[in-house]
């Protein structure tokens, strides 16, 4: 697979395709990539791709004529062209996994104020965003984006390690433990040295269920819209919901005493 790369700043990008794992999958030749600089297509000699948006306001646009060359330079009429833009759609570990099948993706990267929706209306076939949030650079976005596609591409990782990350079943991964066993008085959990497969398997899923219950419950009503879950999950997330019910009222209860004995002497802090 190829990722190119249409950016003002080919050295942001740079550095992390020459480094860890990336650059082991361009060694071994399972990832390629291309870091296009615009500037190299400007048309004077002071190599300006930005100017004021038509119908006034703040900042700079990014001008057509360098990055139209630049993605003609590419062939980018042949490829799948990405757009990272807060004005996009979010991007998902599904986004991710559907665009690593693809034999070559090419990413321009904003800066400014963006870049002249005729270049989108003409090249573009994603626009995509991180988040609900804007940043300075595409460079930045571009990266995390290349980092979440190429990492599913066979070959780089090893399917066992994508098994059961998070958000690939519609699940945050469960907590995870290495050496030493005891750290600033804190245990490793038992079952993990227990040696029982089975009893580490249970015990790795209802943690899963627990996290993700807690942090993002919506991931779990959208793994059943979808028919993710098992019937053994189903009946964790019964005993999860209890127990934090009986949790919860224990609490509320220890508060409800704490409040009355405040109550009843107000002079105690």
């Amino acid at each position: 697979m190829k990722f190119t790369v249409l950016t003002l700043f080919p050295e942001i990008p740079r550095a992390f395709f020459e480094n860890s794992i990336m650059a082991k999958a361009v060694e071994k030749g399972i990832i390629a990539y291309d870091l296009v600089n615009i500037r190299d297509f400007a048309l004077d000699k002071h190599k300006k791709c930005d100017d004021a948006p038509y119908g006034g306001g703040a900042g700079q646009l990014m001008m057509t004529e360098p990055l139209s060359r630049a993605l003609d330079s590419v062939k980018a009429s042949r490829k799948r062209v990405i757009y990272v833009t807060p004005s996009g759609s979010q991007f998902t570990q599904k986004k991710a996994l559907e665009l690593s099948h693809e034999d070559e993706l090419v990413f321009i990267c904003g800066r400014y104020e963006g870049i002249d929706q005729r270049i989108i209306d003409y090249y573009v076939d994603d626009e995509i965003s991180l988040g609900d949030y804007v940043m300075s650079s595409g460079e930045l976005a571009a990266t995390v984006m290349v980092d979440a596609i190429y990492r599913l591409v066979d070959g780089v990782i090893s399917s066992e390690s994508l098994q059961e990350e998070s958000h690939s079943d519609g699940l945050l991964e469960y907590p995870q433990y290495t050496r030493p066993e005891v750290f600033k008085g804190m245990k490793v959990p038992e079952v993990l040295l227990s040696g029982n497969h089975e009893l580490v398997r249970k015990w790795r899923l209802k943690k899963r269920l627990e996290k993700t219950l807690r942090v993002r419950p919506d991931m779990i009503w959208e793994a059943r819209k979808r028919g993710q879950l098992s019937l053994e999950a189903e009946l964790m997330i019964e005993d999860i919901t209890e127990q934090t019910a009986i949790k919860n009222s224990k609490k509320k209860q220890k508060m409800a005493r704490a409040q009355a004995r405040q109550a009843a002497n107000p002079g105690d802090l």
